[in-house]
């Protein structure tokens, strides 16, 4: 299977957890099914320079970052820390994290979310 640029859901999110900005999110699969039920997004999202994703909490799920453009400032269970391109992040189920742009250019990343 093969999906196209073309055939991507692209959505904007306007303070996203209540954070400050805007997130473009474009999903590579389409479905839950395309993910044989184990996960719900996997999705190449960008962050804005001053917008970011606030802080929250996964119930029943992890979620992981990879990012592989910009700057970011992660935050971690309540610590933050600078993240940057090749950085990965994971927050398991149970935990919090939240994360904005920090850098001149857009912040890139996949996410992926995964029950569990």
């Amino acid at each position: 299977m093969i999906r196209r640029s073309s055939e991507k859901t692209v959505e904007r999110h306007e303070h996203k957890f209540e954070a400050d900005g805007f997130i473009t999110v474009r999903s590579l699969i389409n479905s839950d099914e395309e993910l044989n039920g184990s996960g719900r997004v996997f999705a190449h999202t960008t962050i804005q320079p001053g917008s970011g994703i606030g802080y929250h909490i996964h119930t029943g799920d992890t979620e992981i970052y990879y990012v592989y453009s910009g700057r970011g400032e992660y935050n971690d269970n309540g610590e933050l820390t600078a993240v940057g391109p090749g950085d990965v992040t994971f927050t398991p189920s149970g935990c919090g994290h939240g994360i904005k742009c920090v850098g001149d250019e857009p912040l890139e990343l996949i996410a992926l979310i995964i029950y569990g």
